[in-house]
């Protein structure tokens, strides 16, 4: 080999001895593995924190809509990729997230076998309260009817199946079934079989209604509410990865004639990495001290005068028509997809926790 030519340690390239790069790869020519470099490598591969993601991170925050024009414009290698911003940007929310949230499942449960066992005694108390008051009444009942004969001539036995009837003075149930009798079948072991006949489940049952009362006996039992919504927490990056295509697929219905659906999915990558910004701040912000209302409010309201000028500035509408198209796609997006994504989050997480 020419000792003014080297060799490049990636792609054997044949190169000048004084090159710092390989024109071929990219790589640094020479580079020891240092822990600096391993870290820096690790970073930079996955989450591209270089100058891009500088240059792009002002104009995300300052600029509505700057970001996706310069995009769809070509400048691609200039500012960091609309997936790999929303990636970092999210991954950083998720931790946050989870340092707030990672008691409460603990908490939930605790206050649910709280309220769980006072229910018990209300319930117990209720009972006894009942069964005092109960023979009062029926003795009261009893001698009007026989003191008062003008009424209606009654046969006494009459009147004794009519007051002994069990459907008088019911007590209803907040589960739906008779929460005492449930406690007692649970108690003595008894089968699923007879246990589910006691909630009332019909023997012709489905899968999905039996896996249901499977899952709402599970939840009497432990009142493991804390599963629940820790399965909710980590299906929500699932849920987000459907949401912001929906998201996309509305701004291809306000905006037909301004571009094919990629475009509207690349406004809709970089608005989900500025929502996530927010909500990081939020949480951030909540996590360290407790602040008012107002504050949390006034980063939400930011949320959507972004999305009113960033829908100006991409689309190239007028302040008038991007106002009413960004209330209307708000309003729909928070008022059927949202809730239709978290019912059926939720009902997933009861379902499989």
């Amino acid at each position: 080999m020419d000792q003014d030519l080297q060799q490049c340690q990636n792609c054997d390239y044949q190169l000048k001895a004084d090159f710092e790069f390989c024109p071929n790869c990219g790589q640094k020519v020479n580079e020891k593995l240092t822990l600096k470099v391993l870290f820096y490598n690790t970073v930079s591969n996955y989450f591209s924190v270089d100058a891009r993601f500088l240059k792009s991170f002002l104009p995300l925050v300052f600029k509505p809509g700057f970001l996706p024009t310069k995009f769809i414009e070509g400048k691609r290698s200039r500012y960091l990729h609309p997936a790999q911003l929303y990636l970092f940007i999210s991954v950083v929310f998720f931790f946050i997230l989870s340092l707030s949230t990672n008691s409460q499942p603990e908490k939930i449960n605790q206050e649910l076998l709280r309220t769980k066992s006072s229910e018990k005694a209300s319930v117990l108390q209720d009972s006894i309260e009942a069964k005092q008051l109960d023979s009062v009444d029926r003795a009261e009942a009893k001698a009007f009817l026989k003191n008062n004969k003008w009424l209606g001539s009654v046969p006494e036995q009459k009147i004794d199946s009519i007051l002994a009837d069990p459907n008088v003075n019911k007590n209803d149930i907040s589960f739906g079934f008779d929460e005492l009798k449930l406690d007692s079948l649970i108690a003595a072991n008894a089968s699923d079989k007879e246990i589910f006949k006691a909630m009332e489940m019909n023997d012709d049952a489905g899968w999905l209604k039996r896996k249901f009362y499977g899952q709402i006996l599970k939840f009497y039992k432990s009142r493991d509410g804390g599963s629940i919504l820790k399965v909710i927490y980590d299906k929500i990056p699932i849920a987000l990865f459907f949401l912001l295509p929906l998201f996309a697929l509305l701004l291809k219905l306000f905006y037909s004639k301004k571009g094919n659906y990629t475009h509207h999915l690349v406004f809709s990558f970089y608005y989900f990495s500025f929502l996530f910004l927010i909500f990081s701040i939020i949480f951030g912000i909540n996590l360290i001290w407790n602040v008012s209302g107002w504050l949390d409010f006034l980063l939400l309201f930011s949320a959507f005068v972004y999305f009113l000028i960033a829908l100006k500035r991409f689309y190239h509408q007028g302040w008038f028509v991007s106002f009413f198209k960004a209330n209307v796609i708000s309003f729909l997006f928070l008022v059927f997809i949202l809730p239709a994504t978290a019912t059926i989050l939720f009902v997933y997480a009861f379902l499989f926790y």
